[in-house]
């Protein structure tokens, strides 16, 4: 029974991700390019100037909304996880070294949906009765198609992030987690799901205000840490790092003498990967990150949209992009194991990240390295998701009782943080993908529907 779910579910992931999503997700990004007339490039510097201009690690506290950088680092939180390491590494493995341009042009087009996503999640979040700020895609698909149709269309959104993310999405992440500090460290999957359930228990339970002032500490600290180390290993190939360039752009366009048969093979091939990869490494369209930026305080919602961009960027073009050159400048280079376009026995999408910086750090303290940082990512990802889950299992059950729904739900997804460390199924792994891919449908659909409110969005934001 359980084989024939998972063929089940394989199939219809390969078919949603390989077809009908990439297009959805490209299409929503040029149709946004458009419309705003390309607001990614436009407001790029504004965007910037909001991040980083008044950069705060210790925001205001408040109980019902975050800072605007506090948003953002939620929802980097989100964006930046294991996806980032071993996606990349993925998606390299198989599309080779070009894959990393199709990611980059994915982003180029998936910061204006995003600007679409946070626009539209701060004009249609609603404040609750107890004085609670309640924002994301259900609110906007039912602004974007009204009646019967548009709940359906919300209930099932909800339904299916509150299950990828909020649930089995983060028995995934707690999984990478076990795996790799048992790997690196040698310390127990079991022991490392117990301190895991007892931090998380403590954010989930504080609440948006607990839960703000870890992301805004944590999200800076995970990126510097990764990208000094990052440039540690490209300092050590600084030699290689002009043909690193290079061939992402050559492969890109000539990718079989890396990957293997005709041509038009293997320029899909890369193609598809880096898309596909890319598409769910910053999440652009998916429809998970809007829940964080409705919930930052902002004068118009340009402003969080702007800085919503920015969270695109620091997903793909620094971090992604830095383990990409990494992998790239110390296999791939001449003297590197997959210079020939053959993958060792023993390499994966796993591993592949571990096998490059232990080029330049050892064995021993490169793969302790990726092992802490895979840490960071994937915990910062979990507790992003829990609240991304959480506030659709209350748009689904908590409207009578708001406070018994979240309780019920943070228990739940405790226990599948805690099995995730001490459990691998493979099941579990495409049932995630399969709702995380589903619910992209509802979202996009309504990001069509809506153009108008966000292009009157941009024009609000450019008047001075």
């Amino acid at each position: 029974m359980q084989d024939t779910l998972l063929k089940i579910a394989a199939t219809i992931n390969s078919y949603l991700s390989d077809y009908i999503l990439i297009f959805m997700l490209i299409g929503v990004g040029l149709f946004y390019s458009i419309k705003t007339r390309f607001v990614q490039v436009r407001c790029f510097g504004e965007g910037m100037k909001k991040v980083f201009g008044n950069l705060s690690l210790n925001g205001k506290k408040s109980r019902t909304k975050m800072s605007s950088f506090q948003a953002l680092s939620t929802a980097i939180a989100a964006q930046v996880g294991t996806g980032n390491i071993v996606g990349a590494s993925g998606a390299i493995l198989t599309g080779g070294p070009g894959a990393i341009f199709w990611m980059w042009i994915i982003a180029f087009f998936g910061m204006a949906t995003i600007y679409a996503e946070a626009t539209l999640a701060i004009s249609t979040r609603v404040t609750g009765s107890d004085g609670v700020i309640k924002g994301g895609p259900v609110y906007y698909i039912q602004k974007a198609y009204q009646g019967k149709f548009g709940k359906f269309l919300a209930a099932f959104f909800a339904v299916a992030i509150t299950l990828a993310l909020g649930f089995m999405g983060c028995m995934v992440q707690s999984n990478s987690i076990g795996a790799n500090m048992e790997s690196a460290f040698g310390i127990p999957a079991w022991i490392i799901g117990i301190i895991l359930v007892v931090v998380c228990a403590i954010i989930f339970l504080g609440g948006v205000k607990s839960l703000a002032s870890a992301t805004e500490k944590i999200v800076p600290f995970m990126a510097t840490v990764f990208i000094l180390g990052g440039l540690v290993i490209l300092v050590a190939r600084i030699k290689y790092v002009p043909q690193t360039f290079g061939m992402i752009f050559r492969y890109a366009f000539t990718p079989n003498a890396i990957i293997g048969g005709s041509l038009g093979y293997a320029i899909k091939t890369a193609i598809s990967q880096g898309a596909k990869r890319g598409l769910f490494s910053n999440e652009a369209g998916m429809g998970s990150t809007p829940h964080a930026h409705a919930l930052a305080d902002v004068e118009k919602p340009h402003d969080q949209g702007v800085v919503a961009m920015i969270g695109v960027f620091i997903d793909t073009f620094i971090v992604l992009t830095l383990n990409a050159l990494v992998i790239i400048s110390t296999l791939y280079t001449e003297d590197g194991i997959l210079a020939s376009g053959v993958i060792p026995e023993g390499i994966s999408k796993a591993n592949l990240a571990q096998t490059a910086f232990s080029t330049i750090m050892g064995q021993s303290i490169g793969g302790k390295f990726v092992a802490v940082c895979l840490l960071f990512f994937a915990f910062s990802t979990i507790l992003s998701w829990n609240l991304f889950g959480k506030i659709n299992a209350e748009y689904l059950f908590g409207k009578k009782n708001p406070k018994l729904c979240t309780t019920i739900y943070t228990i739940i997804a405790l226990v599948f943080v805690f099995l995730g460390t001490i459990a691998s199924n493979d099941l579990v792994w495409e049932l995630t993908d399969l709702f995380n891919n589903i619910m992209v449908i509802p979202n996009v659909l309504a990001l069509f529907a809506l153009s108008g409110i966000v292009v009157k969005c941009v024009k609000q934001g450019e008047k001075k």
